[in-house]
């Protein structure tokens, strides 16, 4: 697999992730939003389907979706990161890159969608 399917699906899983369940959280805690107040339950709920979400999105590169699976992994030892995958300098600096990416893009459009609600508190 090349390590651009890699970044991207890297890219897209944590966007996935950070955008669904930093958006949970938003909806619950910020005021004007239909899910204010909407507890603890909500918010658990919410990241179990953004973990879902996340995983389903980045299966192609194994979906670690955070530095500290990639980092584990190399400390680990292991052969390779996902299915022809080969641990080396380039695949880990490319996993952490690609979830990099990934986060920053979740939280901007998390923001962007609740924008509104941010000026408001």
């Amino acid at each position: 697999m090349s390590l651009g399917i890699v970044f991207l699906s890297e890219v897209f899983g944590t966007a996935m992730l950070t955008l669904l369940g930093c958006g949970v959280v938003a909806n619950v805690a910020l005021k004007g939003t239909k899910g204010n107040s909407g507890g603890f339950l909500m918010v658990t709920w919410g990241w179990g389907i953004a973990v879902f979400a996340g995983v389903f999105v980045a299966a192609k590169s194994g979906a670690h979706l955070n530095p500290a699976v990639t980092l584990g992994l190399l400390v680990k030892g292991g052969k390779e990161y996902a299915k022809d995958v080969p641990v080396d300098v380039a695949s880990t600096f490319t996993y952490f890159g690609g979830e990099l990416v990934g986060a920053f893009l979740g939280a901007v459009v998390c923001w962007a969608a609740y924008k509104q609600h941010f000026d408001a508190e």
